[in-house]
Parts: C-alpha cells; structure tokens; sequence
C-alpha cells in the first residue's frame, strides 16, 4: 500500500500524552483503534506498516499539526478517519508521501505555541494575580538569550542529546504573551522550561542571569532547577515537510471547526461559572 501522511489536530488535555503507555488513554491509542475499527489495522498488529509520528506531546499538550504516517489504502481519507476517531482527535490533511518517508526524521522544523497568563500589571488585592504580571522587555529578553544554538541539559529531563537550536518569540495578546518556539527538534520538556524560565525573568523573581548559570555546563543544583510550565496551555502548531504536498480535507477541517468551536465555548461557560464561585466567596 502506499504511504500517506495525515494532519492530526488533538486536545490534550483528557489524554496522557501523544505515545502509547500501559493502562492510561494517549493519542496515538485513538489513532490505532481507529485503524482497527476502519480494519486499517489487523487486531493483533502492533502498529501500522511505515508507521512514524513528528514526535510526542506530554500529558495534556493539545496539537493542531501532529503529523502521522503509515501505509495505507486509497480510501483513507481524513474524513474516513474521523469517521472512527473520538471526537477530540481530528484528522483534517493528508499528503501522499514516498515509500521511505518517515514522519519523525523528515521533519526540517517543528514549532509549539505556548498561551501564557501574563497581565502586564497586577492588582495588589488580587492573590491570584500577584507574582503574574510580566515586563514586556524583560520578557522579550528573556527569549532571547534562550534562543540560538545552546545545551539544554539544564531545561529537560533527558540525560542526552540536549544540545538544541529553539528560536523563542512573544506577542502580546491582552493578558497573555503568545509564546512561539521553533526548532528543529525539542527534548523533553524543553519548551515548557524555557517558558517558565522566561516567565520568571519577566516577572523579575530570577535575574537575567539566570539564564547565563542555566545554560551554562554545570548542573544547577536542586533549589535553583526550572519546574516545567503546566502542560495545558501549550500546542504543536507547525511541523514543517518540504517534500509533501498536504491538501485539506475539507469536509473533515469543517468538523475539526465545529468541534473546537464548541469546546471553546463550553470553557468560556466554565470559566463564568469559576469566576462567579470566586467572587462569591468573600
């Protein structure tokens, strides 16, 4: 069968992550019972023929361009995908692609965006807000002394191949700094640390030292280690193939609309309903 790349748009936050783990929900279990609904997928195969994903988002990272490939009949178009995928999973593009395409290694650039909260000025009687407001400039600085080729070892989890190359931009938007970081490849929690890093060089908790000691080669000790921003507001929105052609499904982008729509909505109620509780309790 041929091979062919899908776009695959996902909310994070009722999963553990894009990659299969033992007993918890992930993405990519929805993607393979799909595929074995669609009969894509034998019932006893582990994975598709010339499977490959861009890469994994931790526990409750949400995407707009996940990018899967497998080999795959004709028929396999996103709206067939979606026709057994939950309805927080949506497929929405397709590319066909060559036979040794692989969707992690073919990748020439990945770029996340991260929705942080960060009024520029704080109320004093607010507890919530207080430590939040964020300098601009500060902030801005921040980013960009993150940026360029570094080692990372002190900004991830991982133990290895920590050397990276994030370019980090901030727009304002309101009350939140719209983080954008584009690399071509991210280890483990790194765009989360290098946003919390920034948040608190913006917020004037660290200097912009900080950022010197962290990127520097010697491990920081524990008191001074850089916790991972919270996953929820963070989405993998490009990830970047020369070689492909993706053409949007249209009728399946007009459902993946419909669907985030509402749930945009129905969070929007929520935060009303919180903000309601909050101010009700004096």
């Amino acid at each position: 069968m041929p091979t062919r790349a899908f776009r695959i748009a996902y909310d994070g936050t009722g999963y553990y992550g894009f990659q299969r783990q033992p007993d918890v929900p992930t993405v990519e279990d929805a993607l393979f019972d799909a595929l074995r609904g669609l009969e894509v997928l034998a019932p006893d195969a582990d994975k598709p023929d010339g499977y490959a994903a861009a890469g994994r988002t931790d526990a409750g990272v949400s995407a707009l361009a996940q990018t899967v490939a497998l080999e795959a009949p004709d028929w396999l178009t996103p709206r067939a995908f979606n026709a057994e995928l939950p309805a927080g999973i949506r497929a929405w593009a397709a590319a066909d692609a060559a036979d040794d395409f692989h969707a992690t290694h073919h990748a020439t650039s990945r770029t996340y965006t991260y929705h942080l909260y960060a009024p520029p000025t704080a109320s004093d009687s607010d507890e919530v807000e207080a430590g939040r407001a964020v300098d601009d400039d500060r902030f801005r600085a921040a980013c960009e002394a993150l940026s360029g080729s570094h080692d990372y070892h002190n900004l991830t989890s991982d133990d290895h191949n920590t050397e990276r190359s994030p370019a980090l931009e901030a727009t304002r938007d309101g009350d939140h700094l719209v983080v954008t970081v584009t690399a071509s490849g991210f280890a483990r929690e790194l765009v989360r640390r290098l946003v919390s890093l920034a948040r608190d060089v913006g917020t004037g908790a660290e200097p912009l030292a900080k950022i010197d000691r962290a990127l520097g080669p010697k491990p920081l000790p524990g008191h001074e280690g850089i916790a991972p921003a919270p996953p929820d507001p963070l989405v993998l929105t490009a990830v970047d193939y020369p070689a492909l052609d993706f053409a949007v499904d249209d009728d399946a982008a007009a459902s993946a609309r419909a669907i985030f729509e509402r749930r945009r909505i129905d969070r929007r109620t929520g935060a009303r309903v919180a903000g309601q509780i909050a101010d009700g309790v004096r």
